[in-house]
């Protein structure tokens, strides 16, 4: 009853002042966008928009969602892997608002909440994998974190498009070592190469020779 006194109270002060408060009375969000509207706090049920859309100032909030995609960087990561190497490990993630009304009622900050999300997933992933996985399998990495996350958002009307894994930095001295070895593995490649250019130039020589010495015996 007193809700609907208030409302009734709030339609009578619009007729009243009408026309200056229709200003306060349309408003319009885009076609990208959704309107939330509460009423003495509770949430009407549908969201509103695109375009233009009728509140009651005195008793009407609304809460503008963006329904576009919208990307963050994961902060880069110190991770331990399955192998124990601490390596710094970052990421892009790519999400939309998929429920208007669940984004705003289920969670108080719905991109926060999934950037904070995203982060401990990175971790939690990354830490069963071995540096080799990490290196060589980006692509199923970012396909199992784009699916945890997307299932850990649902509840607050959030779809995770997409996750990439951007940049794997290893510490100074892993480096160094992997880069000796590289360097080691290109010499021994080398030595190889020339033992076997080394080997046919003898074996052709010997078939040289061999020519030569069957047409001086076959001459004599």
């Amino acid at each position: 009853c007193c809700v609907f006194f208030l409302h009734l109270m709030s339609l009578l002060v619009i007729v009243f002042t009408f026309p200056f408060s229709i200003c306060l009375c349309l408003k319009i969000v885009q076609e990208y966008e959704r309107a939330i509207i509460f009423r003495l706090g509770r949430a009407l049920p549908d969201a509103k928009g695109p375009g233009l859309f009728f509140i009651v100032p005195c008793t009407d909030q609304f809460v503008r969602v963006d329904l576009r995609t919208v990307s963050f960087d994961v902060p880069p990561q110190e991770i331990l892997t399955k192998d124990s190497v601490t390596v710094a490990v970052d990421a892009v993630v790519y999400y939309r608002i998929s429920n208007p009304m669940v984004s705003v009622i289920n969670v108080e900050n719905a991109a926060r909440s999934t950037q904070l999300l995203a982060q401990t997933t990175l971790r939690n992933i990354l830490g069963t994998k071995t540096l080799s996985e990490i290196l060589t399998d980006r692509e199923s990495i970012s396909s199992m974190m784009q699916h945890v996350l997307d299932e850990g958002t649902d509840p607050w009307g959030v779809q995770v498009e997409r996750v990439e894994i951007k940049d794997v930095r290893l510490p100074i001295q892993l480096q160094r070592a992997m880069a000796a070895e590289a360097e080691a593995t290109r010499e021994a490649k080398a030595k190889v190469s020339i033992i076997i250019i080394i080997i046919t130039i003898i074996i052709i020589i010997i078939i040289i020779i061999v020519i030569i010495i069957v047409i001086v015996v076959i001459n004599v």
